[in-house]
């Protein structure tokens, strides 16, 4: 049950309280170690990763630009969640202060949709490659791959920021105890004694323009993509083609069926328990993260070949 706070701490919070898995806190035991695994995991495929393409010249290309870019924010994004789950499930240490539950709302908010956007400009680059092959070195440029970082990283903390500001500015007075791993935002406007409505309906409406928005045009271009393949007469053009894509297709894969899966979660709460989101939510921050560098690492020669070279140093 949530905590009910006493009339001096009515009106400021200083702390709030995580509450994992409440009516099912058997979760916590076996769920930390293969949480764990797949932190390390996460981190330590994505510093490999962008350590390889750091380190080999022939990796300086707009492409792996662009997923040194996803590996970065999925090392913040993992840093932002995981470690704080963990330390829950072995210490129980659930108190976090107020100011860092609004910054670690608005990092996951912010990054999960620059991931989002950053796939977004991952399919163009598939669809330049694949339709557009001769005009591909004059358009993917690393000019090009910095004002897309810019429009990523500008779009996203712009329209993201209103979510932990109006959260914020809520009024608790009467309960500090979150009911989730982590300070998503509705499970922590909730809490309020104020008119939330507001958050919702800016939540929806930003997680279905932004998000939505970028689904769909990754879905364009990926028909413009097929089509494009089913035209190719050349003799193991079109296997080329599919493998060039390959990569990007499953990573867009990872993100979005987690999060199709967290959706329709919520949708049908009462038909499965409530911890249920709670776990999609977490493992959502850190399956993407462990498997995104690996599907690279293992379909791309070259960053295969680099990791190689690198572990051999190291041996």
């Amino acid at each position: 049950m949530p905590q009910l706070l006493s009339d001096n701490s009515s009106t400021e919070v200083s702390e709030f309280l995580l509450n994992c898995f409440i009516r099912s806190p058997s979760w916590q035991h076996w769920l930390s170690l293969p949480l764990s695994l797949l932190f390390l995991l996460a981190m330590g495929a994505n510093v490999t990763l962008l350590i390889t393409i750091r380190l080999k010249a022939s990796l300086h290309e707009p492409m792996y630009y662009l997923l040194s870019l996803l590996s970065l924010l999925d090392i913040v994004l993992c840093l932002t969640v995981i470690p704080k789950v963990l330390l829950i499930f072995w210490f129980d240490l659930r108190p976090i202060s107020f100011f860092a539950c609004f910054l670690q709302m608005y990092i996951m908010n912010c990054f999960l949709a620059m991931e989002s956007c950053t796939f977004l400009i991952m399919a163009y680059d598939r669809y330049v490659a694949i339709c557009h092959p001769l005009r591909y070195p004059s358009i993917i440029t690393d000019q090009f791959v910095a004002k897309a970082a810019i429009f990523i990283v500008a779009r996203n903390a712009l329209v993201t920021g209103p979510i932990p500001i109006l959260s914020a500015q809520l009024h608790y007075c009467k309960y500090n105890v979150i009911e989730n791993c982590i300070c998503a935002n509705l499970s922590v406007s909730k809490l309020s004694c104020d008119n939330i409505t507001l958050n919702r309906l800016y939540q929806f409406i930003i997680g279905w323009t932004v998000l939505g928005s970028d689904v769909i045009l990754i879905f364009i271009s990926y028909i413009f993509i097929l089509r494009a393949i089913l035209q190719l007469k050349a003799k193991g053009a079109a296997v080329k083609a599919l493998s060039t894509c390959g990569s990007h297709f499953i990573l867009i894969l990872f993100f979005s069926t987690i999060l199709l899966v967290f959706v329709l979660t919520h949708v049908v709460k009462k038909r499965v328990s409530p911890d249920v989101p709670i776990l999609l939510n977490v493992l959502h921050h850190v399956i993407p993260a462990a498997l995104n560098p690996i599907v690279y690492g293992v379909r791309t020669q070259e960053i295969k070949q680099g990791i190689v070279k690198l572990i051999k140093k190291g041996v």
